[in-house]
C-alpha cells in the first residue's frame, strides 16, 4: 500500500474512534434500517457538496487573486 491509503485508513481509525466516544456506537450498531442508512449517507454527501462549492470558490478567488490582484478579487467577491 501507499502512503495514502495508509493515511486513509489512519483517518478512518481516528474517526470510528471519536465516533465511538461521541455517539456510543459503531458502525455494527443495528437500531437503523436500510432508509435511515440512506438518510444519513445523503446528509453526509450534501454537506460534502457544500464543502465542494466553498473549495471551489476559494480556488476561483485564489486565481482571481494571483492573476489580478487581491483588491480585484475582493472587487468580484461583491458581485
Amino acid at each position: 500500500m501507499s502512503k495514502y491509503e495508509e493515511q486513509v485508513i489512519k483517518k478512518i481509525r481516528e474517526r470510528a474512534e471519536v465516533g465511538k466516544n461521541k455517539y456510543g456506537v459503531t458502525m455494527e450498531r443495528t437500531d437503523l434500517d436500510t432508509m435511515e442508512w440512506l438518510v444519513h449517507l445523503q446528509e453526509e454527501l450534501m454537506d460534502a457538496a457544500v464543502y465542494v462549492e466553498r473549495l471551489m470558490r476559494d480556488f476561483e478567488r485564489f486565481k482571481l487573486a494571483a492573476k489580478y490582484g487581491e483588491e480585484f478579487a475582493d472587487l468580484m467577491e461583491e458581485v
